[in-house]
C-alpha cells in the first residue's frame, strides 16, 4: 500500500506539472513571458562542474556539483523549491548527471538527502528525488531524519553543524558503496552529517554530488580548507 503522504505528494506534483502547461508562465531565469525557460537562460544552465571538500568524521570527501549556485541556476532552483515549478527539474537534470559523471563512481548507490515531513507536506515532492528522476538516475533512500532541525538559513558554518549534528540515521547501508547527493551545497554541514550517519551504518561513502554549489567567501576571499575549482 502506498503511504498517504507519498500519494498526496505525487498527486500535488502531477497537478503542478499540469497547471504549468495551462497557466501563463514567465521564464524562471529572467521573467520573459510565455516561456518556462527562455533560450538564453536555458543556455546558462549548461553544466559547469565545480568541486569542493567536506570534512565529515572518518575522513575528508570531495563533493562534485554540476553548476555554481548563482544567477540563472540559482533562480531556477529557487523556483522549483519555493514556487513548486516542478517542470524546471528537467533543466536541472543535466547538472546532476554531469556531477555524477565527474565523480566517476558508476556502480555506487545514489543516496538522496532526506526531506523533512514539513517540507514534503509544503511542497508535495522531494527536491533531490525529483531531479534524479528527471535525470534518469535511480536512488535509494537509505537516510532518515532522527529529529527535527531548525532552518539552516542565516546560520554560519558552526551553527549549521550544531543544528544538524546527530540528526540523521541510515539503514540497510552496511558494506554498500554509496554516493550522497543533494540539490545545493552551501557550507557542507548537512552532507557531512549524512556521510557520518552512513559511515556509522557501515557504508563506504565514495563521494558526494549536488546539482549546484555556492561559493563560500569571507571578506571577499574563499575560506581556508574549502576547495572550489571549476571544470568545463
Amino acid at each position: 500500500m502506498i503511504p498517504s503522504d507519498a500519494l498526496a505528494g505525487a498527486v500535488r506534483a502531477a497537478l503542478s506539472d499540469a497547471l504549468a502547461l495551462l497557466l501563463p508562465v514567465q521564464c524562471a531565469g529572467c521573467g520573459e513571458p510565455d516561456a518556462v525557460l527562455c533560450a538564453a537562460c536555458a543556455a546558462a544552465m549548461a553544466p559547469r562542474t565545480v568541486v569542493r571538500r567536506i570534512d565529515p568524521p572518518g575522513g575528508a570527501l570531495m563533493v562534485w556539483s554540476g553548476l555554481e549556485f548563482e544567477g540563472v541556476p540559482a533562480r531556477v532552483i529557487r523556483a522549483v523549491k519555493e514556487e513548486g515549478r516542478t517542470p524546471l527539474a528537467r533543466a536541472l537534470a543535466p547538472a546532476l548527471v554531469a556531477a555524477v559523471q565527474a565523480l566517476g563512481e558508476p556502480d555506487a548507490v545514489l543516496v538522496p538527502m532526506p526531506t523533512s515531513r514539513a517540507a514534503f507536506r509544503r511542497r508535495g515532492f522531494r527536491v533531490p528525488d525529483l531531479i534524479a528522476r528527471r535525470a534518469g538516475l535511480r536512488v535509494e533512500r537509505l537516510l532518515q531524519p532522527m529529529r527535527r532541525t531548525a532552518d539552516q538559513r542565516g546560520l554560519d558554518r558552526g551553527g549549521r553543524r550544531r543544528n544538524v549534528a546527530q540528526s540523521l540515521s541510515a539503514r540497510d547501508a552496511a558494506a554498500r558503496r554509496v554516493v550522497v547527493f543533494d540539490d545545493v551545497i552551501t557550507t557542507g554541514a548537512s552532507l557531512e552529517e549524512a556521510v557520518r550517519a552512513l559511515r556509522v551504518a557501515g557504508a563506504e561513502v565514495v563521494g558526494a554530488v549536488t546539482v549546484a554549489a555556492t561559493a563560500r567567501r569571507m571578506n571577499g576571499r574563499k575560506p581556508r580548507g574549502v576547495a572550489f575549482e571549476t571544470h568545463r
